[in-house]
């Protein structure tokens, strides 16, 4: 549940970018910073590991207005893509209220993808959340690839893999060029906040 604060009407909504290492997490959050720096509210924080990097900020999203008389707060967050980052990725699910899987379009990534799924289902477990009643959606990046010849799945493979299950809203997209970027961003928001009305009323 998000993070209510009663005294100044203020809900804190948490949501985490999840995916294989180098999938384009971070650039996601890189070209949202770019974007609408005029609405974050905070410096974008960047945890470094070895290879790999961690970073989050507050954003103050978009026509949402109150809800419920409370004024929204969106945190963003990546986690760092590799295996061994394990623990530091499920302390980053800890509180979590909307998940975006950000997938790797590139056919060499095929497994890494699906290892990468279960891997955010075992750590939702550890918290007793699951995807299937969590919002989230999926990005299928890297799709500016194929121009330059790179083998890339086609988006009904990668939704054979990772969302035959599910059923979520899946967006193709470039986090380089931030095609469907924003639309991914929006609609995890509007997900997660319906998801917390109905846990308010």
């Amino acid at each position: 549940m998000a993070f209510i604060n009663l005294k100044n009407k203020l809900i804190q909504v948490k949501i985490v970018y999840y995916g294989p290492g180098r999938g384009g997490k971070t650039t996601n959050l890189e070209y949202i910073n770019r974007k609408f720096q005029h609405r974050i509210n905070s410096e974008m924080v960047t945890v470094k590991t070895h290879g790999d990097r961690t970073l989050f900020f507050d954003f103050l999203p978009f026509d949402i207005g109150l809800v419920n008389g409370y004024q929204i707060k969106i945190q963003l967050y990546t986690v760092p893509g590799q295996v061994k980052y394990d623990a530091t990725r499920r302390l980053v699910l800890r509180g979590v209220d909307g998940i975006v899987f950000v997938a790797d379009g590139m056919a060499v990534r095929r497994e890494t993808n699906i290892q990468s799924l279960r891997n955010l289902q075992e750590n939702l477990a550890s918290y007793k959340k699951n995807l299937r009643t969590l919002p989230w959606v999926l990005q299928y990046n890297k799709m500016d690839l194929r121009e330059q010849g790179i083998p890339m799945m086609p988006i009904e493979m990668l939704e054979q893999d990772l969302n035959q299950k599910f059923q979520r809203p899946f967006f193709p997209a470039s986090a380089l060029e931030g095609t469907n970027v924003v639309a991914t961003l929006k609609k995890i928001i509007t997900l997660t906040i319906a998801s917390i009305q109905r846990e308010l009323l």
